[in-house]
């Protein structure tokens, strides 16, 4: 009666499964997507297949396939499978499975595969615990993360652990899974009667962003929630079948979640790549970029600043209005703010991504400080010192030549005392104008190298 009584138990378990819970697949030939390291002849199914898979971190978005890998290798290991969650166990849970892992090595000589999801939430001090089990073999780790192992996770863990990157699913990959879903009597909604229509399934394969997860939580709410809206026949089942339509699927989903960590990966890799489209004259890309920013709910002062670098960084002199205007685009983000201020960061965007390009101002300074860091320090020329009091002269602070009283306003001296060019002007936009301007500025400049405007350093530092 009791093994009957458990069997139950646990068909009402499953039962109760959310349908994405249900539908996880039990081994790696029903397992979909991850090619790139779990297809044939690939790094992950080699090391299955020799028996050598050693501690692993299973990285990438939500609904992806990472538990549910974990949950197949457990399946075909010998090893003991125990699971974790950095998410509501603690050290204490984590000494206990490390310490009946011991015996069990020592009793039976069998290893034990630990399953730590979100383990990038372990602090440093936790994940320090795991490390003599893990490096002397007596467990090994699979740990779940969706941040940035290198960010999140001790270096001397990482050092014993092989990364595999999980790649959202594609819309291929989240059409099969969706079918398989609606075919499957055990497990799935074969028992029900639900047409999956093609656009339908394409319409959720493009809008859950790679998570099958999603993808089957909205399948599910639609099918059960429309189930109700059949006719019945005399014995109460349904007379008729649900028609999953995309119209059903938009309904089902109402408003698109979209995926955008604002502290973790999503935020550095978005940014970055908002930057570097706009650096590449894309303008179209670089307003989804800033879409995807904003709808995820990003701070529009972090944005407003990056494009202040941005305008003096990649487009500088080409186009001395793109400073300027984005200041003004600041400005107003904070005056109006959202939503209206989306239009003010639009404009600037487009504006510096069609700009002409020159990074001479950035190349200039980093490269006069680089030699500054490395010991190019150069004495003021003594011309060039303040002289704005009684007895500067005796210093030697004579000869400057007001530049305004110079032909075009250029005073022949050397300014540097060094013959040393950090700026190199490029012949796009308004900088192909200064660089024919800055040629004749250095050639009368050059006529003074050495001459009497600069009187030469007293070695001392002092008139006599």
């Amino acid at each position: 009666m009791g093994s009957l009584f458990d069997a139950s138990e646990r068909e009402n378990r499953i039962k109760a499964l959310p349908l994405a819970a249900r539908m996880r697949p039990g081994t790696l030939d029903e397992f979909v997507g991850q090619e790139h390291f779990l297809g044939e002849g690939k790094l992950l199914r080699r090391l299955l297949k020799s028996d050598r898979l050693g501690s692993v971190i299973f990285y990438g978005p939500p609904g992806t396939g990472k538990t549910t890998l974990a949950y197949i290798l457990a399946r075909e290991s010998r090893a003991l499978f125990r699971q974790l969650s950095a998410v509501s166990d603690g050290v204490r849970q984590l000494r206990d499975v490390l310490a009946q892992a011991k015996d069990l090595l020592s009793a039976e000589g069998r290893k034990t595969l630990l399953f730590v999801d979100e383990i990038h939430r372990f602090n440093k001090a936790q994940q320090d615990v795991l490390l003599p089990e893990v490096e002397q073999g007596v467990v090994t780790l699979i740990g779940a993360t969706t941040e940035n192992p290198f960010f999140t996770i001790n270096n001397a863990l990482l050092s014993r652990s092989r990364i595999f990157q999980f790649e959202p699913l594609s819309e291929e990959h989240i059409v099969e899974i969706l079918r398989r879903a609606v075919k499957n009597r055990e497990h799935g909604l074969g028992n029900l009667p639900v047409r999956l229509h093609d656009d339908a399934a394409a319409y959720l394969a493009k809008v859950c962003d790679g998570d099958a997860r999603r993808a089957l939580s909205t399948l599910e709410i639609g099918v059960l929630s429309s189930l109700d809206d059949l006719p019945r026949d005399a014995a109460g089942n349904p007379a008729g079948r649900v028609e999953f339509t995309k119209e059903l699927a938009a309904e089902s989903m109402q408003r698109r979640l979209v995926s955008y960590d604002r502290d973790g990966d999503d935020h550095y890799d978005t940014v970055s790549a908002l930057i570097k489209s706009i650096r590449g004259s894309d303008p179209d890309a670089a307003i989804y970029w800033l879409a995807r920013m904003l709808e995820g709910g990003e701070d529009v002062r972090f944005l407003a600043r990056r494009l202040v670098i941005l305008a003096s960084e990649d487009v500088g002199n080409a186009d001395p209005r793109a400073l300027p205007m984005e200041v003004a685009a600041a400005q107003a983000c904070e005056m109006v703010g959202l939503p209206e201020c989306q239009l003010n960061l639009a404009q600037t965007v487009i504006y510096l991504a069609v700009a002409p390009k020159s990074n001479s101002a950035t190349v200039a300074i980093e490269t006069a400080r680089a030699e500054i860091r490395e010991g190019r320090i150069l004495p003021v020329p003594r011309f060039l010192r303040d002289a704005h009091y009684r007895g500067s002269e005796q210093f030697g602070h004579v000869g400057y030549q007001y530049a305004h009283d110079c032909e075009g306003a250029v005073a022949a001296a050397d300014y540097l005392g060094v013959d040393r060019e950090y700026y190199t002007p490029t012949g796009r936009g308004f900088e192909k104008e200064m660089g024919e301007r800055l040629l004749k500025i250095r050639e009368i400049l050059r006529q003074a190298s050495g001459g009497a405007a600069a009187p030469p350093e007293d070695p001392a530092g002092s008139a006599e």
